[in-house]
């Protein structure tokens, strides 16, 4: 077969290569080459949505379109024919992605962006210390006893989960359905506004669906208290951020985080950079994909021999 690989990433795929498959590197921000318009599996990772709308025109012969993302929604809205196996990166981001989720969450709750303003003005910050330190408002500073809820509890969620927990946090857990995942408590998203008002810190891991647009909105934003913080390292799309500005200027809710934002990078004349209480880091929570090589070569095997696909998602 012939492999299309991305030049934004290193793939060892040498097992492919000494079964016959020939690999190809294209670059992911222009046009696929004429010459390699045959290929059946296209790789992606940081493609332009010109680069995959072309693929999705361009390559008849195409079998599989692996993403390495965790989200494949930019990938399933390129325009591949039903025929096209989809599959996603999924569990590829876990580990990064549960860490930087773990760093904002630390910093959201014993508020680090304060500190770091304070330093900028070599001022050593008296009222935060007094606050930090006062039995009145010493639970907003820590993550022992309080209650975490995760919206969108996959894979990345049950290695964030445990990190959490570990530090004396009550998890619970939204998706879908209720029940229990790696050993959390899960309760249906129809269920979610009963667990928001007891909710200290809500993390949002949610894919970009139709379903899942603005999920984060003006009414579940009210539904929390206004000493709760909020993390975002799903999608920027999940996010009302109009009603999320709001909630910040009007102080119904102390603080966020956001890794993701609906326009990506965000624009310098966006109201988000200027929020009080938000922290923004700019898609950097995933952009290590753990394992890609094993997971290409594995679904290009069962491929081959006509096994179903790890995390096929279409097609």
């Amino acid at each position: 077969m012939k492999i299309l690989v991305p030049d934004t990433i290193d793939l060892d795929l040498a097992h492919l290569s000494a079964s016959g498959d020939h690999i190809v590197v294209y670059a992911v921000d222009k046009p696929i080459p004429s010459e390699h318009r045959d290929a059946e599996v296209l790789v992606a990772w940081r493609n332009t949505s010109e680069n995959l709308a072309n693929a999705a025109q361009a390559m008849p012969s195409l079998k599989l379109v692996q993403t390495l993302a965790a989200g494949p929604d930019s990938v399933l809205s390129a325009g591949f024919v039903d025929t096209v196996a989809i599959a996603s990166g999924r569990s590829l981001h876990d580990g990064p992605v549960a860490e930087h989720a773990l760093a904002l969450v630390l910093a959201t709750i014993r508020r680090l962006d304060v500190l770091l303003e304070s330093q900028k003005d070599a001022v050593w910050n008296a009222p935060y210390n007094a606050a930090q330190s006062d039995p009145k408002t010493e639970q907003l500073y820590t993550l022992d006893g309080a209650k975490v809820t995760i919206w969108g509890f996959g894979s990345i969620a049950g290695r964030l989960a445990p990190l959490l927990a570990a530090l004396g946090a009550t998890v619970t857990g939204v998706a879908n359905s209720k029940g229990e995942r790696y050993g959390f408590p899960v309760v249906s998203t129809q269920e979610l506004p009963e667990v928001l008002g007891t909710t200290d810190v809500l993390i949002s891991i949610l894919p970009a669906t139709s379903e899942t647009a603005d999920s984060l909105n003006d009414s579940i934003l009210r539904a929390l208290p206004d000493t709760a913080v909020f993390v975002n390292v799903g999608r920027g799309a999940t996010v009302d951020e109009d009603a999320l500005l709001a909630a910040l200027q009007e102080g119904r809710l102390r603080a966020a985080a956001l890794d993701v934002t609906k326009e990506e990078p965000l624009p310098s004349d966006s109201k988000l950079w200027g929020a009080p209480n938000l922290i923004i880091t700019p898609h950097v929570a995933g952009n290590r994909p753990k394992g890609s090589a094993q997971l290409v070569t594995a679904n290009v095997t069962a491929l081959k021999e006509g096994q179903p696909l790890t995390n096929q998602v279409a097609g």
